[in-house]
């Protein structure tokens, strides 16, 4: 039998997005090519991770003392900030700020683990959240938080077909 996983509009979104900058396989997850292709400034800094817009200029600036598998998550939720999001979060309500926190959070799990490179992986193999967390190169916390929501999101629709 073959579980049958719907993904959510973002997460198809994100491998949309990702297929369309050529980005195929884990090996293609590379920060600097990523915003190369979207033409953000991307440095490496002794300062907390942030994202910053100002008209057409776009940066990112990453907090170089974390370990690479935090940078990498940190680079993908500012990411979501620029993609998605607009404002200055210093400057608006806390729930909307919040808002805005939680959907980064949720798009970092999707864009360190797109649905396109993990659909042909079985996803209930022997330590496999640390074959994810070495081929992804991303914590084995972000990469069990996101089988845990595909096994959720099964097992809450319950939906099988044979095959």
């Amino acid at each position: 039998m073959k579980l049958t996983y719907s993904p959510t509009p973002l997460e198809s979104w994100v491998s949309r997005f990702y297929l369309s900058l050529g980005i195929r396989e884990p090996i293609d997850l590379v920060e600097s090519r990523i915003a190369k292709a979207l033409n953000i400034f991307l440095v490496y800094k002794d300062v907390p991770s942030m994202s910053y817009e100002f008209g057409r200029f776009r940066s990112i600036t990453i907090d170089k003392r974390l370990p690479a598998k935090i940078q990498r998550e940190r680079f993908y939720h500012e990411l979501c900030h620029i993609l998605r999001h607009a404002g200055r979060q210093i400057m608006m309500p806390k729930a909307f700020r919040e808002l805005q926190e939680w959907d980064a959070r949720n798009f970092t799990r999707y864009a360190a683990l797109p649905l396109h490179m993990i659909q042909e992986i079985d996803l209930n193999g022997p330590g496999i959240v640390e074959v994810l967390s070495e081929q992804f190169q991303v914590t084995p916390k972000l990469c069990l938080d996101r089988l845990s929501r595909i096994r959720e999101k099964i097992n809450h629709r319950g939906v099988f077909s044979n095959v």
